[in-house]
């Protein structure tokens, strides 16, 4: 019996040593990943080594990051957890929730007053030195607000609508904030978020959009000018990988094309890139992992959109990536359409504005990103 016991423990010994070699092996040979379009982010890449970095403590971390990105068959290690974490009934993973319908919800971080008051003063200020340039703010509430009725049944969220209550109260009295929440909150039951993105739906989208051309007296402000084209049915988004629970369906990509194809006009240009396009969408990027950024291609510091619109307004949005899918709406309106994203954009605002003669002003952010978005209160002209 003793060397039955003995033997056995040999035995595990010896599979041990094998399993702990062959995946040292394995970490060694696999070749390094710069990106995972599994989690879509970048990777850690193996660092540096110096006596600096190691008596501060950066170099340990940032290897421990690193072993953990470019553990082998890391993919295959992140899918078998999500199925455990489903298979234990968890329902939040890296403050995203795994809702009714196959919802994926992100936790909405409530900012404190002062954060509050320091966006309401920021804008303000920028407000008094440009009183010629007249302002809209259109603050979109995210699916965790909108659609609680699809958190798990244990989740008390904090409203949104409470946070941009606070925040319209304390604005200057000629910047126009349009109220987006009650038109959202009446379509709840349309597919106007995507289930696995933090991003509204061209849906969702177009009914903001019907808002704010009711307060900037807008053209076009009707579906039937549309034709509505999907354009990808397998969209898995920022959440699904951020989250990772993997067994949900997959999302549907549509735009909305104009009928009078005044779309087909257009110009396209990235300033501080040097490239130029003639579409809005980027339609290669559908073959991609982040399929929202079919909408001009995403986010960029600067973006110009040169119409053929029947009209001399010149418009500047401010903006997150939101606003991707909200500008096509805009283009029959506006000469020119000014896109700026301040958390890249470092260049001075105000000769932005008075270059280009723009007399309008639209900010447009989520409620998530706008109150976490630190370069919003650096805002000034």
């Amino acid at each position: 019996m003793n060397k039955n016991n003995k033997l056995l423990k040999i035995i595990v010994a010896i599979m041990f040593i094998v399993f702990f070699t062959s995946i040292v092996a394995l970490n060694i040979i696999t070749p390094n990943k710069d990106f995972s379009e599994l989690e879509n982010r970048v990777l850690q890449k193996k660092p540096k080594f110096s006596i600096e970095s190691l008596l501060e403590g950066k170099f340990t971390k940032k290897y421990e990051e690193y072993i953990s990105d470019q553990f082998a068959f890391r993919d295959f290690w992140v899918e078998l957890k999500s199925k455990c974490d489903k298979f234990i009934g968890k329902k939040e993973s890296n403050d995203v929730y795994l809702g009714k319908d196959d919802y994926l919800l992100e936790k909405f971080k409530a900012p404190s007053q002062e954060e509050v008051d320091n966006r309401v003063n920021a804008i303000n200020n920028f407000d008094n030195q440009s009183k010629e340039l007249k302002k809209y703010i259109v603050l979109a509430p995210t699916a965790v607000d909108i659609l609680k009725d699809k958190l798990p049944h244990y989740v008390v969220e904090p409203s949104e609508k409470t946070y941009l209550d606070k925040f319209k109260d304390g604005l200057n009295e000629d910047i126009n904030f349009v109220d987006v929440y009650e038109k959202l909150n009446s379509k709840k039951d349309e597919y106007i978020y995507y289930k696995t993105d933090h991003h509204w739906t061209t849906d969702g989208a177009f009914y903001a959009y019907e808002e704010l051309a009711k307060s900037m007296n807008l053209s076009l402000a009707d579906k039937d000018n549309f034709d509505k084209v999907e354009v990808n049915n397998e969209f898995l988004g920022s959440l699904y990988s951020k989250g990772n629970f993997r067994d949900v369906s997959s999302d549907s990509i549509n735009l909305y094309k104009y009928k009078n194809n005044i779309e087909e006009d257009i110009k396209i240009e990235y300033p501080l890139e040097e490239k130029e396009s003639n579409s809005m969408y980027a339609m290669d990027n559908l073959k991609k992992k982040d399929k929202y950024t079919v909408f001009l291609d995403g986010n960029h510091p600067l973006v110009k959109i040169s119409t053929k619109a029947n009209s001399d307004r010149k418009l500047l949005i401010v903006k997150d990536s939101y606003a991707n899918s909200f500008v096509p709406f805009l283009i029959n309106d506006f000469s020119e359409i000014y896109m700026v994203d301040l958390r890249y954009y470092t260049e001075d605002l105000s000769k932005l504005i008075e270059k280009n003669e723009i007399d309008e002003m639209l900010m447009l952010y989520n409620a998530n990103t706008f109150f976490q978005d630190t370069s919003i209160k650096t805002i000034k002209y």
